[in-house]
C-alpha cells in the first residue's frame, strides 16, 4: 500500500533563483530565510526520508477546464521564465517521471467529481514552481511529477482532487513526498511602488491585514490545526492567497481534510516577496499517522 511519507508548503518566490550579491543588495545586506531554508529542509529532512515520487502542488500552472497531470517518463532541458526572465534564465532540470502513477491519479477524477487529464506532450511548458523547487531539493533518483491548479477552480474542486490524489497513492505502492508550492497572501505592490517593497521584512507585505491573516495561519499550522484553516478559507480568500491555495488545499485533502493533525516546523521566517507572504513549513508526521484518531472518528 503507498503512502505519504511528508509534505511541506514551500515557497518557490523567483528571488531564490537570483546570484548572492543581488539578493543581498535587494535584502539590505542580508539573504532571504527562504535561501537558507531550502537548504536546510534537503539536509535535514528529505535526507533522512525514503521516498519514490515528489508530488510538486504547482501553484504557478494554471489550467482551465481541467486539472492537468504530467505523465511523462522524463522532464528534461533549460527553463526560461516569461514573466521574470532576468532572474530565471536557462535553468536546467532534469526530471524522472512516473507515467503509470500519473495515469493511476487521473484515472480517479471521475470517482471523486472532477477532472483530471495525465499529459505526456513533450512541448508541455513546465512552471518555475517547479523548476525552483526542484532545483534545490532534488535528491536524484525519484520521480518528480507536477499537477496544476485550476484557475476555475474552486475550494471545493481543489479537495475533489487531493481526494483523487490520495486513493491513487494508496493504490500505487509507492512512498510520495508532496509539495504544495506556492505563497501564502499573494498581493503584489504596484510596479511604481513595488522597488521599495523587495526587502524580506513584514513590513513590506502588501498590507498589514494580509500579514495578520497570513501569521494567524502560520500559528494554527504549528499547532496541526488543519482543520481551522480549513473552515476559515472564505475568509483567507479575502486576501488572495496565492492561486485561491490550491497548492495546499489538495495537499490536506490527500491526507485527510479536516482530520489532517500534522504540526507544522517552520524552515524560514516568513517573509515578504514585493508584496506577498512567503514561508516554508515542513508538516511533521504525528505518532498516530497523518490524521488525528478523534477528528477521523467524528
Amino acid at each position: 500500500m503507498g503512502e505519504v511519507v511528508g509534505c511541506g508548503l514551500i515557497a518557490h518566490v523567483p528571488t531564490i533563483m537570483l546570484p548572492l550579491e543581488i539578493r543581498h543588495e535587494l535584502n539590505k545586506g542580508e539573504d532571504f530565510s527562504v535561501v537558507a531554508g531550502l537548504q536546510r529542509l534537503k539536509n535535514e529532512v528529505l535526507a533522512k526520508l525514503d521516498y519514490d515520487i515528489v508530488v510538486v502542488l504547482d501553484s504557478h500552472w494554471f489550467t482551465t477546464v481541467e486539472f492537468v497531470i504530467t505523465s511523462h517518463a522524463r522532464r528534461t532541458g533549460k527553463y526560461t521564465s516569461d514573466e521574470l526572465p532576468r532572474g530565471m534564465s536557462q535553468v536546467p532540470y532534469d526530471l524522472p517521471g512516473d507515467p503509470a502513477f500519473a495515469e493511476r491519479v487521473a484515472s480517479k477524477a471521475a470517482k471523486h467529481g472532477t477532472w483530471i487529464t495525465a499529459n505526456a506532450d513533450p512541448y508541455l511548458p513546465i512552471q518555475y514552481a517547479t523548476v525552483n523547487v526542484a532545483h534545490y531539493l532534488q535528491k536524484g533518483p525519484e520521480a518528480w511529477i507536477s499537477v496544476s491548479c485550476a484557475q476555475t477552480g474552486e475550494t471545493e474542486d481543489f479537495l475533489r482532487v487531493g481526494r483523487a490524489l490520495r486513493e491513487a497513492i494508496a493504490e500505487s505502492g509507492k512512498k510520495v513526498l508532496l509539495l504544495a508550492s506556492g505563497a501564502m497572501s499573494h498581493k503584489f505592490w504596484p510596479l511604481q511602488k513595488l522597488r521599495a517593497h523587495e526587502a524580506a521584512g513584514v513590513e513590506h507585505i502588501f498590507s498589514p491585514a494580509h500579514a495578520a491573516a497570513d501569521l494567524e495561519r502560520i500559528e494554527w499550522f504549528k499547532a496541526g490545526d488543519h482543520a481551522r484553516v480549513l473552515r476559515t478559507m472564505p475568509e483567507f480568500l479575502k486576501f488572495k492567497p496565492e492561486a485561491n491555495f490550491g497548492h495546499y488545499l489538495m495537499m490536506a485533502a490527500a491526507l485527510g481534510e479536516e482530520a489532517l493533525a500534522a504540526p507544522g516546523k517552520l524552515y524560514s521566517e516568513y517573509e515578504n516577496s514585493i508584496g506577498t507572504g512567503q514561508v516554508h513549513i515542513w508538516f511533521d508526521r504525528p505518532q498516530s499517522g497523518w490524521t488525528s484518531h478523534k477528528k477521523a472518528a467524528e
